[in-house]
């Protein structure tokens, strides 16, 4: 799988795991929900720092949103 499509999925996955909407990520990040629905779409590709900052808030490896898992 491609690495954007491998973000979405795990972003989303995590996103939905800890019962957040995408406007509750987006502020917890301090990003625009637009945002996070796009990176979540594939529309966008996402910075170093924003897997970065995704990551931090959501209290994960930043690899852990890289890494391919299981469907």
């Amino acid at each position: 799988m491609e690495i954007r499509k491998t973000f979405a999925a795990n972003l989303k996955r995590y996103r939905k795991s800890k019962r957040l909407s995408q406007e509750d990520l987006a502020h917890q990040a301090e990003l625009d929900r637009t945002y996070i629905s796009a990176l979540e779409r594939c529309v966008y590709v996402a910075s170093i720092d924003v897997v970065g900052k995704i990551a931090e808030v959501r209290e994960v490896k930043d690899s852990d949103l890289l890494a391919e898992h299981d469907q």
